[in-house]
């Protein structure tokens, strides 16, 4: 928001297939190369992945794809500002109080978690924001609250079959997918390889190649309308008198 107009620029709409690309390839790519193909901010990437609780797996972290760890390795900067075994924190021993009525709402030690008023108990069913359902399976409260829920499809074909494998997923078969449970059986779903998901999720086979075409060409006009509108913005910040 600029601080003299008070403009704020518009909420992103993410779409179903948008959605699905970074469900599939948030944990284990760059932010930068998802944000590159859904023509979108890194922040905004960013911000989605955290709202749908979704995590760089520890192999993306571990891996010179992701920078971090061999940055801090290698430049010296980086290296002396790391904490030192024995080193303590500049903030060691003091207590942060909030102030005001805060403390009235605030969990006390040893509360559990459902006193909230907004809990609900494992086995709980609820459908996401992307029309899916879910089961609650865990309380444990160093899970994002959306990695507590997991899809019921998904839980039916692990049931009887385990753990799904690396790079799988486990989706519904044409016209079996459905909100009721007892509709989500294992023969309405399948196993299918992630590359296998991304082809049948594309819009080269989705659609007619005209359609695919035009499809292309609105990502590359919306990619460049969304430049020029943030340098647009950009402009006006620097030319508005703080």
């Amino acid at each position: 928001m600029t601080k003299s107009r008070g403009i704020r620029a518009p909420r992103k709409s993410w779409q179903p297939h948008e959605l699905q690309l970074l469900r599939l390839h948030y944990a284990d790519s760059r932010t930068a190369d998802l944000a590159e193909a859904l023509g979108l901010p890194e922040s905004t990437v960013y911000r989605k992945a955290n709202d749908l609780g979704l995590l760089k797996t520890d192999a993306y972290l571990a891996s010179e794809k992701s920078g971090r760890i061999q940055r801090g390795k290698q430049d010296p900067r980086m290296a002396a500002t790391h904490f030192q075994p024995g080193q303590s924190p500049w903030n060691k021993g003091q207590h942060y109080d909030a102030g005001g009525r805060s403390v009235e709402t605030r969990f006390k030690p040893g509360r559990p978690a459902h006193e909230s008023p907004r809990y609900l108990p494992i086995g709980s069913l609820r459908i996401n924001k992307d029309g899916v359902l879910e089961r609650k399976v865990t309380d444990d409260q160093a899970l994002a609250p959306a990695r507590r829920w997991v899809a019921v499809h998904r839980l039916v074909w692990e049931a009887a079959n385990g753990p799904i494998p690396a790079d799988h997923a486990v989706v519904f078969l044409p016209g079996r997918r459905s909100t009721e449970v007892n509709k989500i059986t294992l023969d309405a779903v399948e196993l299918v390889s992630r590359q296998e998901l991304m082809r049948r999720n594309s819009v080269h086979t989705r659609l007619p190649p005209e359609l695919a075409q035009l499809a292309q060409l609105r990502g590359a006009l919306t990619r460049q309308i969304n430049r020029r509108a943030k340098e647009a913005r950009q402009l006006l910040e620097e030319s508005t008198p703080s």
